[in-house]
Protein backbone atom coordinates (compact mmCIF):
# COMPACT_ATOMS: atom_id res chain seq x y z
CA UNK A 1 0.00 0.00 0.00
CA UNK A 2 1.66 3.50 -1.28
CA UNK A 3 -0.50 5.84 0.72
CA UNK A 4 -1.48 7.57 -2.15
CA UNK A 5 -5.53 8.24 -2.56
CA UNK A 6 -7.64 6.99 -4.98
CA UNK A 7 -8.76 9.32 -7.81
CA UNK A 8 -12.45 10.46 -8.09
CA UNK A 9 -12.41 8.85 -11.68
CA UNK A 10 -11.46 5.37 -10.06
CA UNK A 11 -13.87 6.03 -7.16
CA UNK A 12 -16.79 6.54 -9.54
CA UNK A 13 -16.02 3.72 -11.85
CA UNK A 14 -16.23 1.72 -8.71
CA UNK A 15 -19.59 3.05 -7.66
CA UNK A 16 -21.13 2.18 -10.81
CA UNK A 17 -19.75 -1.36 -10.84
CA UNK A 18 -21.03 -1.67 -7.28
CA UNK A 19 -24.69 -0.62 -9.12
CA UNK A 20 -24.26 -2.71 -12.02
CA UNK A 21 -21.81 -5.71 -10.95
CA UNK A 22 -20.70 -6.31 -14.07
CA UNK A 23 -17.44 -5.09 -16.35
CA UNK A 24 -18.98 -4.78 -19.35
CA UNK A 25 -22.46 -2.75 -18.73
CA UNK A 26 -20.21 -0.79 -16.21
CA UNK A 27 -17.56 0.22 -18.43
CA UNK A 28 -20.64 1.32 -21.02
CA UNK A 29 -21.94 3.42 -18.72
CA UNK A 30 -18.72 5.26 -17.97
CA UNK A 31 -18.14 5.74 -21.39
CA UNK A 32 -14.68 4.57 -21.47
CA UNK A 33 -13.22 0.66 -22.72
CA UNK A 34 -13.93 -2.43 -21.01
CA UNK A 35 -9.66 -2.53 -20.62
CA UNK A 36 -9.72 0.83 -19.55
CA UNK A 37 -12.16 -0.34 -16.51
CA UNK A 38 -10.83 -2.71 -15.69
CA UNK A 39 -7.09 -0.84 -14.97
CA UNK A 40 -9.06 1.58 -12.93
CA UNK A 41 -10.32 -1.00 -10.83
CA UNK A 42 -6.55 -2.93 -10.81
CA UNK A 43 -5.16 0.70 -10.19
CA UNK A 44 -8.10 1.12 -7.43
CA UNK A 45 -7.70 -1.90 -5.56
CA UNK A 46 -3.41 -1.46 -5.32
CA UNK A 47 -3.81 1.78 -4.08
CA UNK A 48 -5.96 0.53 -1.31
CA UNK A 49 -4.09 -2.36 -0.97
CA UNK A 50 -7.34 -4.57 -0.85
CA UNK A 51 -9.02 -6.53 -3.18
CA UNK A 52 -12.26 -5.20 -3.59
CA UNK A 53 -14.15 -7.35 -6.81
CA UNK A 54 -13.80 -11.62 -6.78
CA UNK A 55 -12.75 -12.15 -10.44
CA UNK A 56 -13.69 -15.57 -11.79
CA UNK A 57 -14.50 -17.37 -15.42
CA UNK A 58 -18.00 -16.94 -14.72
CA UNK A 59 -17.89 -13.52 -14.04
CA UNK A 60 -17.39 -11.19 -10.85
CA UNK A 61 -18.75 -9.59 -7.59
CA UNK A 62 -17.82 -7.63 -4.72
CA UNK A 63 -15.93 -9.05 -1.86
CA UNK A 64 -17.02 -8.68 1.33
CA UNK A 65 -14.38 -5.64 2.03
CA UNK A 66 -16.05 -4.45 -1.51
CA UNK A 67 -19.16 -4.30 0.08
CA UNK A 68 -18.28 -2.40 2.68
CA UNK A 69 -16.25 0.24 0.61
CA UNK A 70 -18.89 0.72 -1.63
CA UNK A 71 -21.41 1.98 1.19
CA UNK A 72 -18.98 4.34 2.70
CA UNK A 73 -17.73 5.95 -0.83
CA UNK A 74 -20.84 6.25 -2.32
CA UNK A 75 -21.96 8.20 0.88
CA UNK A 76 -18.78 10.34 0.62
CA UNK A 77 -19.15 10.38 -3.35
CA UNK A 78 -22.82 12.01 -2.71
CA UNK A 79 -21.70 14.45 -0.33
CA UNK A 80 -18.57 15.51 -2.77
CA UNK A 81 -21.70 16.33 -5.50
CA UNK A 82 -23.35 18.16 -3.31
CA UNK A 83 -20.90 20.49 -2.05
CA UNK A 84 -19.41 21.16 -5.98
CA UNK A 85 -23.47 21.45 -6.62
CA UNK A 86 -23.93 24.45 -3.54
CA UNK A 87 -20.80 26.13 -4.02
CA UNK A 88 -22.08 26.45 -8.20
CA UNK A 89 -25.61 27.02 -7.52
CA UNK A 90 -24.78 30.03 -5.13
CA UNK A 91 -22.54 31.41 -8.09
CA UNK A 92 -23.93 34.44 -9.99
CA UNK A 93 -22.50 33.36 -13.49
CA UNK A 94 -22.76 29.48 -12.79
CA UNK A 95 -25.64 27.99 -14.63
CA UNK A 96 -27.20 24.99 -12.92
CA UNK A 97 -28.90 22.52 -15.00
CA UNK A 98 -32.21 20.32 -13.81
CA UNK A 99 -32.61 17.78 -15.93
CA UNK A 100 -36.85 16.94 -16.03
CA UNK A 101 -38.00 13.65 -16.99
CA UNK A 102 -42.15 13.43 -18.61
CA UNK A 103 -43.92 9.76 -19.41
CA UNK A 104 -44.60 10.35 -23.04
CA UNK A 105 -48.15 9.06 -21.93
CA UNK A 106 -49.03 11.78 -19.53
CA UNK A 107 -48.12 14.64 -22.35
CA UNK A 108 -47.53 16.89 -19.15
CA UNK A 109 -47.45 20.01 -21.52
CA UNK A 110 -48.29 22.08 -17.99
CA UNK A 111 -44.42 21.58 -17.47
CA UNK A 112 -43.62 25.06 -19.75
CA UNK A 113 -45.68 26.82 -16.85
CA UNK A 114 -43.17 25.55 -14.35
CA UNK A 115 -40.20 25.97 -16.12
CA UNK A 116 -41.36 29.60 -16.58
CA UNK A 117 -41.85 30.00 -13.10
CA UNK A 118 -38.43 29.18 -12.46
CA UNK A 119 -36.82 31.55 -15.00
CA UNK A 120 -38.03 34.24 -14.03
CA UNK A 121 -36.55 33.92 -10.46
CA UNK A 122 -33.31 32.39 -10.81
CA UNK A 123 -31.88 33.41 -14.69
CA UNK A 124 -29.22 30.98 -14.18
CA UNK A 125 -31.27 27.97 -14.02
CA UNK A 126 -31.16 25.82 -17.17
CA UNK A 127 -33.88 22.92 -18.01
CA UNK A 128 -33.65 19.57 -19.83
CA UNK A 129 -36.74 17.87 -20.71
CA UNK A 130 -37.34 14.44 -21.85
CA UNK A 131 -40.20 12.67 -22.58
CA UNK A 132 -39.74 9.02 -21.98
CA UNK A 133 -41.33 5.50 -21.19
CA UNK A 134 -41.92 4.13 -18.01
CA UNK A 135 -38.76 1.42 -18.52
CA UNK A 136 -36.37 4.62 -19.44
CA UNK A 137 -37.43 6.83 -16.73
CA UNK A 138 -36.17 3.65 -14.28
CA UNK A 139 -32.72 3.72 -15.95
CA UNK A 140 -32.58 7.49 -16.22
CA UNK A 141 -33.27 7.86 -12.68
CA UNK A 142 -30.80 5.36 -11.85
CA UNK A 143 -28.19 6.29 -13.78
CA UNK A 144 -28.31 9.93 -12.20
CA UNK A 145 -29.53 10.82 -15.78
CA UNK A 146 -32.76 12.51 -14.39
CA UNK A 147 -33.10 14.68 -11.39
CA UNK A 148 -37.04 14.34 -11.00
CA UNK A 149 -39.66 12.78 -13.23
CA UNK A 150 -43.38 13.32 -13.71
CA UNK A 151 -45.00 10.36 -14.16
CA UNK A 152 -47.68 8.05 -14.04
CA UNK A 153 -47.14 6.00 -10.64
CA UNK A 154 -46.33 2.71 -11.28
CA UNK A 155 -43.59 -0.13 -9.77
CA UNK A 156 -42.42 0.38 -13.01
CA UNK A 157 -41.39 4.01 -12.96
CA UNK A 158 -39.10 2.98 -10.36
CA UNK A 159 -35.75 1.50 -10.08
CA UNK A 160 -35.62 -1.94 -8.67
CA UNK A 161 -39.30 -2.18 -9.16
CA UNK A 162 -39.82 -0.13 -6.28
CA UNK A 163 -38.39 -2.34 -3.90
CA UNK A 164 -35.85 0.62 -2.28
CA UNK A 165 -36.45 3.59 0.16
CA UNK A 166 -34.02 5.35 -2.31
CA UNK A 167 -36.46 7.59 -3.79
CA UNK A 168 -39.15 9.94 -2.52
CA UNK A 169 -42.43 10.22 -4.43
CA UNK A 170 -44.91 12.92 -4.49
CA UNK A 171 -48.48 12.65 -5.69
CA UNK A 172 -50.15 16.11 -7.91
CA UNK A 173 -53.23 15.05 -9.21
CA UNK A 174 -55.27 12.31 -10.24
CA UNK A 175 -55.73 12.55 -13.87
CA UNK A 176 -59.52 11.68 -15.23
CA UNK A 177 -59.17 9.47 -18.83
CA UNK A 178 -61.86 10.50 -20.92
CA UNK A 179 -63.12 9.39 -24.77
CA UNK A 180 -61.97 11.47 -27.30
CA UNK A 181 -63.83 11.07 -30.51
CA UNK A 182 -64.63 14.97 -32.29
CA UNK A 183 -66.12 13.30 -35.49
CA UNK A 184 -68.13 10.25 -33.51
CA UNK A 185 -71.40 10.81 -31.73
CA UNK A 186 -71.92 8.57 -29.23
CA UNK A 187 -75.28 7.20 -28.65
CA UNK A 188 -75.49 7.80 -24.79
CA UNK A 189 -73.21 9.36 -22.49
CA UNK A 190 -71.05 8.44 -20.10
CA UNK A 191 -69.80 6.28 -22.37
CA UNK A 192 -69.69 2.25 -22.19
CA UNK A 193 -66.70 0.47 -23.33
CA UNK A 194 -69.06 -1.55 -25.54
CA UNK A 195 -69.64 1.25 -27.44
CA UNK A 196 -66.68 2.40 -27.69
CA UNK A 197 -65.43 -0.45 -29.11
CA UNK A 198 -67.44 -0.51 -31.91
CA UNK A 199 -65.58 1.96 -33.61
CA UNK A 200 -61.66 2.17 -34.38
CA UNK A 201 -59.36 3.09 -30.98
CA UNK A 202 -56.22 4.55 -30.80
CA UNK A 203 -53.92 2.80 -28.54
CA UNK A 204 -50.19 3.18 -27.88
CA UNK A 205 -47.45 0.62 -28.91
CA UNK A 206 -47.42 -2.45 -27.55
CA UNK A 207 -44.86 -1.71 -24.66
CA UNK A 208 -46.32 1.34 -23.29
CA UNK A 209 -47.27 1.40 -19.85
CA UNK A 210 -50.50 2.77 -20.76
CA UNK A 211 -51.49 0.70 -23.24
CA UNK A 212 -51.54 -2.02 -20.88
CA UNK A 213 -53.89 -0.58 -18.71
CA UNK A 214 -56.17 0.22 -21.90
CA UNK A 215 -55.99 -3.53 -22.67
CA UNK A 216 -56.61 -4.10 -18.74
CA UNK A 217 -59.84 -1.70 -18.99
CA UNK A 218 -61.12 -3.17 -22.16
CA UNK A 219 -60.50 -7.02 -20.98
CA UNK A 220 -64.21 -8.00 -19.55
CA UNK A 221 -65.08 -7.01 -22.96
CA UNK A 222 -62.93 -8.26 -25.64
CA UNK A 223 -63.42 -11.81 -23.69
CA UNK A 224 -66.48 -11.71 -24.88
CA UNK A 225 -66.59 -10.04 -28.03
CA UNK A 226 -65.62 -11.30 -31.25
CA UNK A 227 -62.27 -11.12 -33.03
CA UNK A 228 -62.81 -8.13 -34.98
CA UNK A 229 -63.78 -6.41 -31.86
CA UNK A 230 -60.03 -6.87 -31.25
CA UNK A 231 -58.75 -5.78 -34.33
CA UNK A 232 -60.53 -1.95 -33.76
CA UNK A 233 -57.29 -1.67 -31.21
CA UNK A 234 -54.83 -2.19 -33.84
CA UNK A 235 -53.98 2.14 -34.67
CA UNK A 236 -51.14 2.57 -32.53
CA UNK A 237 -49.58 6.07 -31.56
CA UNK A 238 -46.33 7.29 -29.48
CA UNK A 239 -47.55 10.21 -28.35
CA UNK A 240 -51.23 11.53 -26.99
CA UNK A 241 -50.79 14.78 -29.04
CA UNK A 242 -50.63 12.21 -32.03
CA UNK A 243 -53.73 10.76 -30.89
CA UNK A 244 -55.51 13.38 -30.68
CA UNK A 245 -54.42 15.20 -34.35
CA UNK A 246 -55.61 11.53 -35.44
CA UNK A 247 -58.99 11.70 -34.18
CA UNK A 248 -59.10 15.21 -35.54
CA UNK A 249 -58.78 13.63 -38.69
CA UNK A 250 -60.24 10.49 -38.72
CA UNK A 251 -63.59 8.21 -37.15
CA UNK A 252 -61.94 7.10 -34.11
CA UNK A 253 -61.19 7.48 -30.63
CA UNK A 254 -58.80 7.85 -27.48
CA UNK A 255 -58.75 7.41 -24.09
CA UNK A 256 -57.21 10.75 -22.99
CA UNK A 257 -56.30 12.53 -19.81
CA UNK A 258 -59.11 15.26 -19.74
CA UNK A 259 -55.93 17.44 -18.24
CA UNK A 260 -53.90 17.03 -21.57
CA UNK A 261 -57.34 17.86 -23.87
CA UNK A 262 -58.17 21.06 -21.94
CA UNK A 263 -54.67 22.03 -21.92
CA UNK A 264 -54.84 21.85 -25.70
CA UNK A 265 -57.51 23.74 -26.25
CA UNK A 266 -60.48 20.65 -26.78
CA UNK A 267 -63.34 21.81 -24.69
CA UNK A 268 -65.66 19.52 -26.60
CA UNK A 269 -65.56 16.14 -28.48
CA UNK A 270 -64.86 14.19 -25.27
CA UNK A 271 -66.93 12.00 -22.88
CA UNK A 272 -66.98 10.76 -19.22
CA UNK A 273 -66.83 7.19 -19.31
CA UNK A 274 -69.22 5.22 -17.94
CA UNK A 275 -66.36 2.71 -16.03
CA UNK A 276 -64.16 5.78 -14.69
CA UNK A 277 -60.52 5.21 -15.58
CA UNK A 278 -58.44 7.14 -13.63
CA UNK A 279 -54.52 7.85 -13.64
CA UNK A 280 -52.02 8.67 -10.35
CA UNK A 281 -49.68 11.51 -11.39
CA UNK A 282 -46.73 11.75 -9.19
CA UNK A 283 -43.24 13.45 -9.38
CA UNK A 284 -40.10 11.17 -8.81
CA UNK A 285 -36.68 11.98 -7.38
CA UNK A 286 -33.92 10.79 -5.60
CA UNK A 287 -33.67 11.55 -2.23
CA UNK A 288 -29.94 12.25 -1.77
CA UNK A 289 -29.21 14.11 -5.11
CA UNK A 290 -26.82 16.74 -4.72
CA UNK A 291 -29.61 19.05 -5.91
CA UNK A 292 -31.95 18.40 -3.67
CA UNK A 293 -32.64 21.63 -2.34
CA UNK A 294 -33.79 22.34 -6.07
CA UNK A 295 -35.49 19.27 -6.59
CA UNK A 296 -37.55 19.89 -3.54
CA UNK A 297 -38.24 23.57 -4.49
CA UNK A 298 -39.50 22.20 -8.05
CA UNK A 299 -41.46 19.81 -6.85
CA UNK A 300 -43.03 22.17 -3.92
CA UNK A 301 -44.26 24.43 -6.99
CA UNK A 302 -45.88 21.66 -9.19
CA UNK A 303 -47.55 20.39 -5.99
CA UNK A 304 -48.61 23.91 -4.64
CA UNK A 305 -49.56 24.66 -8.16
CA UNK A 306 -52.10 21.61 -8.42
CA UNK A 307 -53.30 22.65 -5.00
CA UNK A 308 -54.41 26.10 -6.57
CA UNK A 309 -56.59 24.68 -8.93
CA UNK A 310 -58.37 22.13 -6.75
CA UNK A 311 -59.42 24.95 -4.29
Amino acid sequence: MTGDLPSIQQMECFIIYGRVQNFTRAAKEANITQSAFSAQMKNLESTLGVALIQRSKRGSHLTPEGEAFLKRITAWMDGLHKIVYDLQSTAATQSVELNVGILRTLGDIQVNRHIAHFRQTNKNLHFNVFDLETDQIARALQDDRLDVVSTYYVADSLPDGGATDEYETAHFCWDNLVYYAPLLQPQSVPVSREEILRNPVVIYPKNYFMNKTFHAYFAPVLEKAEPVISARLSTRLSTPYAMVYYCQQNEAGALLPERLLRTLGCEDGWYELEVPLRADACLIYKKNSPKIRLIRSYADHVLQSFNDKAE
